[in-house]
């Protein structure tokens, strides 16, 4: 540690985020990209944005992005807020919503950035266990006690299980006086968005991401729906921190991504067919998947340890991702869908893999 550091920094264990492999030829199945490049019509906007303008600061507000979404939604540009993926949003969040005197409820095996961003912020956090299947349980929320708020992944990450919208309406009906975000980076793929409930639910802040569903995980692009209040906090934070975190080609890609209706759905249906062929592929060589709404399975083939099994993997050029922790899904791996011939060469390696270790 170095004697210029500042406190806090010297207690951070900080967000790990998957490997981005500098080898050429391995096939990636191990940080939930969309294996299908974005739509034409971004690609053509980008382009169209790409000129003299540049030299001219974006548009702080992100006005068009804002009414794209809210186009989507059917909601008002006010509740509407944008910022450099996901994880900024979530970032002010954290810091204009979730900082209060009683704990911030999660689950335990949940995004591994929640700690993270609770420890930086020094909010007082409270894990919630998750059930031996590995669902998550209004119930065990609702008599955790007094709490600050509540956050929590669906469909839940790594584990892939989505919470039914009549859960999670049931837990706003029973958590009225604190912020509940909904962090809905993977719910293209299966789950149910509460993006419908934020008229209703003054207390609901629906968190998405265009990485995934709408592949534009290299533009950095998230934002979060929810009652103008809401809105307006998260605002103040990002104000106060970056007045320019969206430029003008992820606005511009953005707007268009959001338009491509279309493209959006047909990619996701790709990805959901290709998922379940993953599925059962694994299923034929002993895995044990957890059920997913996601764009990743969760899966452990029993008697294996997972480290190994990835690290297997990856001398076939295939990679995966492991997590240590918590302890009990350490046998797990978590493998993103890919294309119909990256799921064939995942399950060829995992069928050479266990030849190896049978023979002779």
């Amino acid at each position: 540690m170095s004697r210029y550091w500042s406190e806090i920094v010297q207690t951070l264990t900080p967000y790990v985020p998957g490997e981005q492999p500098k080898i050429d030829g391995l096939v990636k199945l191990n940080t939930n990209e969309c294996p299908y490049g974005p739509s034409e019509a971004v690609l053509k906007a980008i382009a169209e944005h790409s000129g003299d303008a540049l030299r001219l600061y974006p548009d702080p507000q992100a006005s068009a992005l804002k009414a794209a979404i809210a186009r989507y939604h059917g909601l008002e540009p006010a509740q509407v807020f944008v910022g450099n993926g996901s994880d900024e949003v979530l970032a002010h969040v954290f810091m204009g919503l979730l900082k209060h005197p009683a704990p911030l409820l999660y689950p335990d095996i949940s995004y591994s950035f929640y700690p993270v961003y609770a420890k930086l912020y020094g909010i007082t956090a409270k894990e919630v266990p998750l059930a031996d299947d590995f669902s998550l349980r209004v119930d065990d929320l609702l008599q955790a006690g007094p709490n600050g708020g509540i956050i929590f992944p669906n469909p839940n990450a790594p584990t892939g299980i989505a919470l039914p919208r009549a859960e999670i309406e049931r837990l706003l009906r029973g958590n009225p006086n604190s912020v509940v975000v909904v962090d809905e980076a993977y719910v293209d793929f299966g789950g149910e968005t509460a993006a419908t409930l934020v008229n209703q639910y003054p207390q609901l802040l629906v968190v998405r991401t265009l990485s995934k569903s709408r592949a534009l995980a290299g533009l950095r692009v998230g934002y979060a729906v929810g009652h103008p209040d809401l809105i307006e906090a998260l605002t103040r934070v990002k104000d106060s921190f970056n007045s320019y975190p969206l430029d003008r080609l992820a606005i511009a890609g953005g707007v268009a991504a959001m338009d491509d209706v279309a493209w959006f759905e047909q990619t996701c249906q790709r990805v959901i067919a290709t998922r379940e062929r993953m599925v059962t592929g694994l299923q034929a060589l002993g895995f044990d998947v957890l059920p997913s709404a996601a764009n990743f399975v969760f899966a452990r083939l029993p008697g294996r340890d997972g480290a190994e099994l990835a690290a297997a993997l990856r001398e076939r050029k295939v990679l995966v991702r492991h997590f240590r922790r918590p302890e009990r899904i350490a046998p797990f791996l978590r493998i993103s869908v890919g294309t119909d011939e990256q799921t064939d060469a995942l399950l060829a390696a995992l069928n050479d893999a266990l030849r190896a270790t049978l023979a002779p």
